[in-house]
């Protein structure tokens, strides 16, 4: 009897001894996880606020490299400055203040006969020279190109848009700044090229950006839609530019081959006609009263063109290129859409 109590109070003695020590044991692990819990705390902070985007410093994959931007030279972002005394003999105000006369006014009822014609100047021919003349004067540089860019920039500062997406010739869409100037750099792509040092050149010393400018020597082509009406109440043949067009010239791989052109951008005519008739048309015989100037060299048609498409036997609106493959018979495709349209006015009358 003695014996089994012994026993059961041996046994309740160890049991407390385990259940104290055990409790022993966790009381000490719980105050250190909370002192864990407590030093780490500040840590996570520090890396979260050491991970804070606003903090951290952006990724710059050219290291320490300084990075320039190429000079431009030539282009459409040269500056003329102008003269500060009168440069010349007499007094050239008369063409600041010459605006265009205006069209006569063609009723539809009367438009009897109606042909549509684009048709491309190669400024490259002899008598097409005078668009290829390279001077500067207080209105800016000469070239036909670079009049139209300046009308274009002038008027976007002016807070209103004259140069319409090449995407299309029917004008539907404006070209902002942005989108003019992208135009003319070739479509915005830009190089990054690195500069070695002379000394050692395994270490770079530079990258320099260079980005695609368009020459405006290198647009030879001008593309011009225009109206053919003849008005049977003045009995005579109306001719009407309707947009004009600076092309860019797309060469093969050997950089030599033309493949054809693109236009850069277009523009309205009439709202052209302000601007080009303050400027002067190159004349190298010097000839007549007074200079003429842009507006009445188109008006008065003394340049050279050749026709590329028309809408007389045309029902599928195609190039001339896109069914005559001779670059010969393309010409002579083109002066006969001429001679019909002429021989249109010619067949009215009797003789």
């Amino acid at each position: 009897m003695y014996k089994k109590l012994f026993k059961y109070v041996f046994l309740y003695a160890v049991l407390v001894m385990i259940v104290s020590s055990t409790n022993a044991q966790r009381r000490p692990r719980t105050r250190n996880q909370n002192q864990t819990v407590k030093d780490t705390l500040p840590q996570q902070q520090n890396v979260q606020q050491n991970t804070n985007p606003v903090d951290m410093q952006k990724y710059n994959p050219y290291g320490n490299i300084p990075i320039k931007l190429a000079p431009v030279v030539g282009g459409f972002n040269d500056t003329i400055l102008a003269s500060l005394r009168n440069d010349g003999a007499v007094e050239k105000r008369v063409f600041k203040d010459r605006t265009p006369l205006p069209y006569e006014f063609l009723r539809a009822d009367d438009a009897l006969y109606t042909q549509r014609v684009w048709r491309e100047i190669d400024i490259r021919e002899k008598i097409n020279l005078p668009f290829r003349y390279q001077a500067n004067d207080d209105n800016g540089d000469q070239r036909f190109v670079s009049i139209l860019v300046k009308a274009v920039r002038d008027e976007l500062k002016k807070g209103n848009a004259i140069a319409f997406s090449a995407d299309d010739d029917r004008f539907t869409t404006f070209l902002d700044s942005t989108k003019f100037e992208r135009s003319l750099s070739g479509g915005g792509q830009c190089d990054t090229l690195p500069v070695y040092n002379l000394n050692d050149p395994t270490k770079i010393d530079s990258f320099v950006v260079s980005c695609n400018t368009q020459n405006p020597d290198d647009i030879v082509k001008i593309r011009i839609k225009e109206e053919w009406v003849f008005d049977r109440e003045a009995s005579r043949m109306f001719v009407r530019i309707i947009g004009i067009a600076p092309c860019k010239t797309q060469f093969a791989q050997d950089k030599k081959t033309e493949r054809g052109v693109t236009p850069l951008f277009w523009i309205y005519y009439p709202d052209l006609r302000p601007t080009l008739a303050r400027y002067e048309v190159y004349n190298p015989k010097n000839m007549g009263m007074s200079r003429m100037t842009w507006e009445e060299l188109f008006e008065a048609r003394m340049f050279s063109s050749y026709i590329i498409k028309s809408t007389l036997d045309n029902p599928l609106n195609k190039y001339i290129r896109s069914y005559v493959n001779d670059p010969i018979m393309r010409l002579l495709e083109g002066e006969n859409i001429k001679d019909k349209i002429f021989n249109y006015e010619q067949n009215l009358w009797q003789y």
